[in-house]
């Protein structure tokens, strides 16, 4: 019977950790503040920002919400951002993405100061981890799945880790971190020939396609270690990710859900960031 790594367990020690480190900023009259900016009415959008507001709630993090016009100028936008720059209660900025195709999403993700920078848009901060730097803002997704491999004490130096994405989202700063823990990185995506072959030789399988249950049992082996980013919905309706799991599951070594996996400990990551940049003021 393969290992099921959940998330829920992580998210609880990161929780504690944040409600500690706001109590010290509590009595240093310092209240974690983050700003989330949304554009238009996007059903996903502000599904998303309710979970947020929820968490943040739930920590003792304030939340405040900017709502713009979907229609917002790339001017107007930077705007914005370069105000919650300059105000001091403000610690973090997220916003959320993507941006509408009118907005150049190059210079809003350089406007953001990199010491607010909690949702690592910011090339500065993506430069860090390139180099190694992983003190600062890492990418919430790709450092949530590196926490649960290494709470589950998933073997990381020498393994052959195969991820499944080349974004700069996910694929590319998950690489430089999996490096700094000397795991030897392939990096495949949708266009690799023969991709069974890569992840059937690998240790480690993360993915991130987006293509529901797209990824079967002949992609693995039975000591896959399978990583599963990815976040779609099927015919149903139903929340799932890349990997096929309720086939694969019972013939890998390990694997993690969807949902209740890496996607489950990304708000936390944020939070986290956010605490963390309200201890660097």
């Amino acid at each position: 019977m393969s290992s099921i790594l959940k998330g829920k367990e992580v998210v609880k020690r990161v929780k504690e950790d944040i409600k500690r480190d706001i109590v010290d900023l509590n009595e240093k009259d310092i209240e974690p503040t983050l700003a989330i900016v949304r554009l238009g009415e996007n059903p996903d959008d502000i599904a998303y920002e309710k979970s947020i507001l929820k968490n943040c709630e739930g920590v003792g993090i304030e939340g405040k919400v900017y709502k713009k016009d979907l229609n917002i100028s790339t001017e107007e936008l930077i705007n914005s951002v370069e105000r919650l720059n300059e105000d001091d209660s403000i610690h973090g900025i997220l916003i959320f993405r993507p941006l509408p195709k009118h907005i150049d999403e190059d210079i809003i993700a350089k406007t953001i100061s990199p010491l607010k920078d909690v949702d690592c848009m910011n090339p500065l901060n993506l430069e860090k981890i390139f180099e190694g730097d992983m003190k600062g803002f890492a990418p919430c997704t790709p450092k949530a799945a590196v926490m649960i491999m290494d709470h589950y004490d998933i073997p990381l130096k020498g393994a052959h880790v195969v991820i499944i994405n080349r974004s700069m989202v996910v694929g590319r700063p998950l690489s430089m971190m999996l490096l700094g823990k000397d795991s030897t990185v392939t990096i495949c995506h949708s266009k690799t020939k023969d991709l069974k072959k890569f992840t059937n030789s690998a240790d480690i399988i993360v993915t991130a396609l987006g293509r529901s249950k797209y990824i079967t049992n002949e992609y693995f082996n039975k000591e896959s270690v399978v990583i599963d980013v990815g976040i779609s919905f099927d015919e149903k309706g139903k929340m799932t990710g890349d990997v096929d799991f309720e086939n694969v599951s019972p013939n890998v070594n390990a694997i993690t859900p969807v949902p209740g996996g890496v996607g489950s400990l990304t708000t936390s990551v944020l939070l986290s960031h956010v605490v963390l940049a309200a201890k660097n003021i």
